[in-house]
C-alpha cells in the first residue's frame, strides 16, 4: 500500500546546460557554488540506491523554468542488467490528484462549474454515510480530505476489483466516518474518484481523455500513459518490486488501477514530471498557452484542511511550522519557505514531488521499490538546495529503521507466536468452516477445504486469495497465494449460539487496507 549493487549515474546535459549550472542562483543566495552541490547530491543518491537495495531511483530538479539537473540510477527490473533512465516510466500514483485538481481549475475558469458547487448537482446519484453531509458535500471538498472518512477508507472496494469508479462510489454510501464532516484530515482516493465522475460529467469527456488532452500533450508529456493497459509495447518501463524476507527484490505484477484513475493512475518520467512541475511553478503557464489562471493555483496551493504537526517532525525538521493539505496538493513550510508537494504510492513504486514555489524550485524522486526512499529525499534534498548543509536526517532515519527491520520482525514474530495457545483446537471440523460469506458493501468471500487445508478467495478481488492455517480455537492464521506487497494476516471464524460458524472477519494490519471495514457473513456451506 523497501540496496542495488548496480546504479548507473546518467547526466543530462543538452547544450547550455553547463551554463545553466554555473550562472543559475536562487532567490536568496542559498547556493553559491551548484556544481559541487549537485556532485554531493549525485553522490549521496547513489549511496541511498545502495544503502536501501533499490533496483533503480530517478530524479529530475528544475529551477526558474528550466531542468536543472537529472539523474538516474540503477537497472528498471533488478538483476537484469537494463539500466535505468531520466525517460524510464513509473507509477507516480497519488501525484496523479494534482492533474484532477487542475482539470477542475481549467472547468473553473471556463464558468463551466464552481469550487463551492454541491457535489449531487453533477452526481445526483452521489450519497454518503450522512444525507447533510451527502447534500452539502462542495467540489473542494472532495480534494482536501475532509469527508469524514477514515484515511484510506474503501480502498478495497477499487483495488483489484472489476467494478467502475461509478460502482464502487455507490457502494461507498455503507463507509462508517470515524470523525466529523470538515472537522479532521483523512486521505481519501474515493472522494477524488467523485471528482474525476464530475469531470465527466461536465467536459462530456472521459478523464482519461481530458487529461491527456489538457495536460499531457500541451506540457509535452508524450510518453506518460494514464492506464497500465498502455503498457503493451512500451520498453523503457520500470518493473515494481517487492523484496522477499530474505532482502531480494522481486519484480511483481502491476495491478490495473482504472476504476481510480483520477486519484492515481498515471505512469510517468522524471523528465516529463520535470515539464509538469515547470508549469506548476508558473501558475499554469506553458510556453504557448495557459492552461489554468493563477487564481486558480491560489486555490490549489491555499490550506483548506489542517495536519497537526507531530512532535516527530518537530524534532525531525524543526524548521516546520505549519502542515495542511490544499486541492491535491500536501502544503507545509521548511527553512522559511512554503513547500507544495505530494507523494504517490503503487504497488512496489514510490515517489515524491516538492515544489518550492518562491524559489521556482521542484524535485521529483521515482522509484520501484516500496521504499520510503523518495520521502526522504523529498525533504533532504531541501536542506542541500536552500541550506547548503550537507544533513540528510530523514535518510539517516530512514537507515537506522531499515537495519533495524530484521530484528524488529523477528521480535513481533516471537510475541505473535508466544501468543498462540497451542493447546486450543479448532470448535469445529475444518470442513464446517467452508462456504460463501458475504460483506454487504464488498461482496463474497469463498473459504474452501482443498487436501485437508482450508482455501479462501475473495472473489471481487483475485489477488486476494490463499490458505487459512489453524492457529488456535477459531482463529486462523492468513496465507497469500500470491506475490504482493500485504503481510500475512489472521481470519477469525464467530459461532452462534447452536454452535454453527456465523461470520468471518479479517485482520491484516497493513497502511493502506482496512480489512476491519468487511464484516462476512455466511451464506452457505461448500460442498
Amino acid at each position: 500500500m523497501f540496496t542495488q549493487r548496480f546504479f548507473q549515474v546518467t547526466w543530462q546535459r543538452p547544450a547550455g546546460m553547463l551554463c545553466l549550472l554555473l550562472s543559475a542562483t536562487f532567490a536568496q543566495g542559498q547556493i553559491n557554488d551548484q556544481p559541487r552541490q549537485l556532485n554531493w547530491l549525485d553522490a549521496a543518491m547513489a549511496r541511498s540506491v545502495e544503502d536501501f537495495n533499490l533496483p533503480s531511483l530517478s530524479v529530475a530538479i528544475v529551477h526558474d523554468g528550466e531542468v536543472l539537473w537529472s539523474q538516474s540510477y540503477g537497472e528498471t527490473v533488478a538483476g537484469s542488467g537494463n539500466k535505468a533512465s531520466t525517460a524510464t516510466l513509473y507509477a507516480v500514483a497519488s501525484n496523479t490528484k494534482a492533474f484532477t485538481s487542475a482539470a477542475l481549475a481549467q472547468l473553473v475558469d471556463q464558468g463551466k462549474l464552481d469550487w463551492d458547487d454541491r457535489v449531487q448537482e453533477y452526481l445526483p446519484w452521489f450519497e454518503l454515510y450522512n444525507p447533510y453531509v451527502t447534500s452539502e458535500m462542495r467540489i473542494r471538498d472532495l480534494l482536501c480530505h475532509r469527508s469524514g472518512l477514515a484515511t484510506f477508507s474503501g480502498d478495497l472496494l477499487w483495488y483489484g476489483t472489476q467494478w467502475t469508479s461509478k460502482e464502487v462510489l455507490q457502494k461507498a454510501k455503507q463507509l462508517k466516518p470515524t470523525t466529523a464532516f470538515r472537522t479532521q484530515f483523512g486521505y481519501q482516493n474515493l472522494m477524488f474518484m467523485a471528482a474525476g465522475e464530475i469531470i465527466e460529467v461536465v467536459s462530456e469527456t472521459p478523464w482519461q481523455t481530458y487529461v491527456e488532452q489538457s495536460f499531457l500533450k500541451p506540457i509535452g508529456m508524450t510518453s506518460s500513459i494514464l492506464s497500465t493497459n498502455e503498457l503493451v509495447n512500451r520498453t523503457n518501463v520500470a518493473a515494481p518490486h517487492n523484496e522477499l524476507g530474505s532482502g531480494i527484490q522481486t519484480p511483481i505484477d502491476w495491478v490495473n488501477w482504472d476504476n481510480m484513475a483520477p486519484a492515481g493512475a498515471l505512469i510517468s518520467s522524471a523528465e516529463e514530471m520535470a515539464q509538469w512541475m515547470i508549469v506548476q511553478l508558473d501558475s499554469g503557464r506553458t510556453a504557448t498557452d495557459t492552461l489554468w489562471t493563477e487564481q486558480q493555483t491560489q486555490q490549489m496551493w491555499t490550506m483548506h484542511t489542517p495536519i497537526p504537526v507531530s512532535s516527530w517532525y518537530n524534532t525531525m525538521l524543526p524548521s516546520m511550522h505549519f502542515r495542511g493539505y490544499g486541492l491535491g496538493w500536501e502544503l507545509y513550510d521548511l527553512h522559511g519557505r512554503k513547500v507544495v508537494a505530494h507523494s504517490g504510492g503503487y504497488d512496489g513504486m514510490i515517489s515524491r514531488q516538492v515544489l518550492v514555489p518562491e524559489e521556482k524550485l521542484g524535485i521529483i524522486i521515482l522509484t520501484n521499490a516500496n521504499s520510503s526512499v523518495p520521502w526522504g529525499w523529498g525533504h533532504d534534498v531541501l536542506n542541500v538546495l536552500l541550506k547548503g548543509d550537507r544533513q540528510t536526517p530523514m535518510l539517516d532515519f530512514l537507515l537506522e529503521s531499515k537495519r533495524e527491520e530484521p530484528a524488529e520482525r523477528a521480535r513481533e514474530e516471537a510475541e505473535l507466536l508466544a501468543s498462540r495457545l497451542s493447546d486450543a483446537p479448532s470448535s469445529l471440523a475444518l470442513s464446517a468452516y467452508a462456504g460463501t460469506y458475504t460483506d454487504p458493501m464488498y461482496g463474497n468471500v469463498v473459504v474452501s477445504l482443498i487436501q485437508d487445508s482450508l482455501q479462501f478467495k475473495f472473489e471481487p478481488t483475485h489477488l486476494f486469495q490463499g490458505t487459512l492455517e489453524h492457529w488456535h480455537f477459531n482463529t486462523f492464521r492468513l496465507h497469500w497465494g500470491t506475490q504482493m506487497m500485504l503481510p500475512k494476516g489472521m481470519a477469525h471464524f464467530a459461532l452462534n449460539m447452536q454452535g454453527n460458524v456465523e461470520t468471518l472477519d479479517f485482520d491484516v494490519p497493513n497502511p493502506d487496507f482496512d480489512f476491519t471495514e468487511l464484516h462476512f457473513i455466511k451464506q452457505s456451506t461448500e460442498q
